[in-house]
């Protein structure tokens, strides 16, 4: 088509693409479409951003003044004990800060076919689904007599999991070294093989032993199967996004988790900037709130621009500011310039932190061009 040609460098090629696709459905003559092209390049030009435009101000109040309004809350997943969604702006200070570890993390599997279709889902979420020793154990007991621990298995729980008593006594003894490990009438016997063993240390045995990992993801401990439109997924408690997309039933293509510095560590930075975007937009929309998603992408560039999910906070873009000033306003203030004058940084005022903190014009809008005239002798 000759006609987008022309357009080529002017339009985006997104947007050209969509006009292509919406024109060759519909049978529209050459002179309507230069129309549409015209009027599409119109509407782009206008919402481009001025040269010398403080994007990064405007961003900021554009997140920061709804983001007051917003309530302090958890949603609770209802008849699931332990199953909460951190919102609100509890969540975007999560994920603006980078935070490792998160108050509720959450992944979202979508399955391949016929599981997508509600076969066998339960079955499948109890095996992905963190089994520690102590679920599928009705009682431990310390015999003093001979320092040996042992666990009555509940053979219910196990059947219902899918659980043999060899499947225990394997992932027991993998995990625990330097024990003898015996299984007798349902109940588990270990004994430690070194020759003298204190009640203390029998008693910190006993409490690993609980812990033992005997089947699923490590890390998932709650899952809740849900319908979406005409297919199934999963959703869990716990967050383990390396094994649960090695699972042959998992889709890996639209399985997602909520913590961006693992979706950073396994898919890279560009997932995890798409992933800021998308989990913000997400807490925003659901406040009924409604801000431009181009601020959004702005915070989600800086903060994974070197390369590394980094929070807004001192110790992350903060602290990369060329400007000492700058550092200083943030936090901290009396470190940076002590920190600043020991080693004779120089700040070249070329940001607006600074500038504003000297009553000088901004280098933004009118305040970035700079006059400089020859004065004759």
């Amino acid at each position: 088509m000759s006609i987008f040609k022309e357009y080529e460098d002017k339009i985006p090629t997104k947007i050209l693409d969509e006009l292509k696709e919406y024109t060759s459905e519909k049978s529209i003559s050459d002179a309507k479409i230069k129309k549409i092209l015209e009027s599409t390049m119109q509407e782009y030009e206008l919402s481009t951003v001025e040269p010398g435009e403080c994007v990064g101000l405007v961003s900021a109040e554009s997140i920061g003044e709804p983001g007051t309004q917003m309530t302090l809350n958890t949603f609770h997943f209802a008849g699931v004990a332990e199953m909460n969604v951190t919102l609100g702006l509890p969540r975007i200070i999560e994920i603006l800060d980078g935070r490792k570890e998160l108050m509720t993390p959450m992944t979202e599997i979508y399955l391949q076919k016929p599981y997508s279709k509600g076969q066998d889902i339960r079955k499948l979420a109890l095996s992905i689904k963190e089994t520690k020793l102590e679920d599928i154990t009705s009682e431990f007991v310390i015999s003093l007599a001979d320092l040996k621990i042992e666990a009555k298995l509940n053979k219910e729980k196990m059947k219902d999991i899918g659980i043999g008593e060899n499947m225990v006594l394997n992932a027991v003894s993998k995990q625990l070294k330097g024990f003898s490990i015996k299984l007798k009438d349902g109940i588990l016997i270990l004994k430690s093989s070194a020759k003298e063993e204190s009640l203390n240390e029998i008693y910190k045995t006993k409490e690993k032993v609980k812990k033992v990992l005997i089947k699923g993801v490590k890390g998932i401990t709650q899952i809740l199967p849900v319908k979406r439109g005409d297919e199934y997924i999963i959703i869990t408690a716990g967050s383990n996004l390396k094994e649960i997309l090695s699972l042959p039933e998992v889709d890996p293509t639209r399985t997602t988790t909520n913590n961006i510095l693992e979706i950073s560590e396994i898919l890279g930075i560009e997932a995890a900037r798409e992933s800021i975007i998308k989990e913000v937009f997400k807490v925003i929309e659901s406040q009924g709130l409604n801000v431009d998603i181009r601020h959004i992408m702005l915070v989600a560039d800086t903060m994974c621009s070197g390369g590394l999910v980094k929070g807004i906070t001192r110790y992350g873009v903060v602290s990369e500011k060329s400007s000492v000033l700058a550092r200083a306003s943030f936090e901290t203030p009396i470190r940076h310039i002590i920190n600043a004058a020991l080693v004779g940084e120089q700040d070249r005022l070329t940001s607006v932190v600074e500038n504003v903190m000297l009553n000088q014009p901004v280098p933004v809008g009118t305040g970035l061009p700079e006059l400089v005239t020859k004065m004759t002798k």
